[in-house]
């Protein structure tokens, strides 16, 4: 089956926060954060929050779980830190926050960068959760696979308007306990 839109549904914007990891990443040179915010305003929600952080699972989880009990918080998404290096340590640090993680995340983004960049592909680790009701996502610190994350998965399914089903349409439920 594959996917469409309805355009008789409203657009429903959303708040986003955007977490950039990084131990030499300054707002001046954060090209991954720098896109992101972009895109995110281009498709119509909102950059609610923008940050970076070393590497470190303290400092991360902090900003994860700080922005997952936010009320004006409805996605985080992370980028660097998800690589096999000893200071990559997003993944880890997101891992210990998800209440649910979303497993399909992690096979879908791994199968594009399998068609753009081959077996480098398996170099990386990122991953989404939720938690109290906020989507986190873990993207690589690259532009190009911050770009391939949001315009192929992220985007469509923070599309209210996206069929058959989309990350929007849940958030009501993820808090419930029914």
């Amino acid at each position: 089956m594959t996917s469409s839109y309805n355009m008789s549904r409203d657009f429903k914007s959303i708040n986003i926060a955007i977490l950039t990891v990084s131990d030499t990443r300054t707002n001046t040179t954060d090209k991954s954060g720098a896109y992101l915010s972009s895109a995110i305003v281009d498709a119509g929600h909102k950059v609610i929050h923008k940050l970076i952080v070393k590497d470190e699972i303290v400092d991360i989880k902090n900003a994860l779980e700080s922005w997952s009990m936010s009320s004006d918080v409805d996605v985080v998404i992370s980028t660097g830190g998800t690589g096999l290096t000893k200071r990559d340590v997003s993944v880890e640090a997101h891992s210990q926050v998800y209440e649910k993680e979303v497993t399909a995340f992690s096979a879908m983004f791994a199968s594009i960068s399998m068609k753009k960049i081959g077996t480098s592909a398996l170099q990386s680790r990122a991953c989404a959760g939720v938690k109290n009701g906020t989507y986190l996502f873990a993207l690589p610190g690259s532009p190009s696979a911050c770009r391939d994350a949001w315009e192929n998965l992220l985007k469509p399914q923070f599309d209210y308007r996206h069929l058959p089903c989309n990350f929007v349409e849940i958030m009501p439920r993820l808090m419930s306990e029914k």
